[in-house]
C-alpha cells in the first residue's frame, strides 16, 4: 500500500517542456512513474522523447490531458507568477491529486488557490515542496528515487532536505510513502492529513513527522496524534538553535514568544507520546528502535 500515490497513478506534468520540467520528468520516468502527458498550451499536439521513456504527448490543457490519458495526478513545474492559474486549471479539471513543486509563489496567490480548492475534488500537495514518493511504485516530484526503497515507514515533512536525509538514514527499512508538504505559510495537504492517511494504511507500521519552527501546525498535529493515531510516531523539529523573532529559512518559520518555538513543539509532541529527536540522526535512531521492536 501507499498513500495518495501508487503504481496505478497516471501522472501528467504541467510545465513539462521547461528546463526543470524536462529534467525531473526524465527522473520520474526512470523511477518507474507512469508519465502519460505534459501540458503546455503553446506546444499542444507535439511529443517529447525521453531516454528509456518513449514519447510523451503534450496537451493544451489539463482537462484535455485527463480526457486523453486517464491521468489522475498532476505535477506542476510552473514559474511562480503562473502557478496560481495552473493550479486553478487543475482544480477545475477535477484532477484528484495536484503536486505543486514551484517555490516563490506569492502568499496571496497560495491563499487564493487554496481557498478555491476547498470543497472541490483536488488534493493539493505543496507549494514549495519536493512532492511525494511511494518507493518502487511511483514518484511525483523531485525526491531522488535512489535514496530508499519500499518499506513500512511513513514519512511526512515540511522540509525537502530533511525528507531526503531521513529517507537516507532509514534506508535499511524503507518507506511506504514519503511526502514533503512544504514549509510555506499556506499549503494544501497538512501533517494531519498525512498522519490520517498513514494511520489508515495497513502497510505503514510507524510514522516519522518532521516539522520546523513557526506557526502551530506541529502543535495541532500533536493533538491529532493523541486523539486518533495508534501507530508509533517519532518527530523532529528543525530550528532548536534559531533566535526568537527572526525569520529562518522557509517563509512560514517565524517565531514570536513561546508560540512556534522548537521547544514548545517538542513539548506538545512528547505530551502526545511522540519521541522527539534533537537531531535528524537521533530521530532516525528512535525509529530504528521501534522498527526493530516491531520485528520481534
Amino acid at each position: 500500500m501507499a498513500i495518495f500515490l501508487d503504481d496505478s497513478s497516471k501522472v501528467i506534468v504541467q510545465g513539462m517542456t521547461g528546463s526543470e520540467g524536462m529534467k525531473h520528468t526524465q527522473l520520474m520516468l526512470k523511477a518507474g512513474t507512469q508519465i502519460v502527458g505534459g501540458v503546455n498550451p503553446r506546444k499542444a499536439g507535439t511529443e517529447v522523447e525521453f531516454d528509456g521513456g518513449g514519447k510523451v504527448p503534450v496537451f493544451g490543457t489539463v482537462k484535455e490531458a485527463m480526457a486523453a490519458t486517464g491521468a489522475n495526478v498532476s505535477v506542476a513545474f510552473v514559474p511562480p507568477k503562473f502557478a496560481k492559474d495552473a493550479a486553478i486549471e487543475s482544480i477545475d479539471a477535477q484532477i484528484p491529486l495536484l503536486v505543486i513543486i514551484t517555490e516563490g509563489i506569492a502568499v496571496k496567490d497560495s491563499a487564493e488557490l487554496y481557498n478555491y480548492s476547498l470543497g472541490k475534488k483536488t488534493r493539493i500537495i505543496g507549494p514549495n515542496c519536493p512532492g511525494i514518493i511511494s518507493p518502487g511504485k511511483s514518484n511525483a516530484g523531485i525526491i531522488p528515487a535512489s535514496i530508499a526503497g519500499p518499506g513500512r515507514i511513513g514519512l511526512v515533512s515540511k522540509s525537502g532536505t530533511l525528507t531526503y536525509q531521513m529517507m537516507y538514514e532509514l534506508r535499511e527499512f524503507g518507506f511506504s510513502s514519503a511526502i514533503g508538504i512544504g514549509g510555506d505559510p499556506v499549503i494544501g495537504t497538512t501533517h494531519i492529513d498525512a498522519l490520517a492517511a498513514f494511520e489508515a494504511d495497513p502497510e505503514t507500521d510507524a510514522i516519522v513527522m518532521i516539522g520546523e519552527i513557526g506557526g502551530d501546525a506541529e502543535e495541532r498535529a500533536a493533538e491529532y496524534i493523541k486523539a486518533h493515531v495508534t501507530k508509533p510516531v517519532v518527530g523532529y523539529v528543525a530550528g532548536f538553535t534559531a533566535p526568537e523573532g527572526k525569520t529562518m529559512g522557509h517563509a512560514g518559520a517565524i517565531v514570536s514568544g513561546s508560540s512556534g518555538t522548537a521547544a514548545a513543539k517538542q513539548e506538545a509532541l512528547e505530551a502526545a507520546g511522540v519521541k522527539v529527536g534533537k537531531t535528524p540522526s537521533a530521530t532516525a535512531d528512535e525509529m530504528r528502535k521501534i522498527m526493530k521492536d516491531l520485528k520481534k
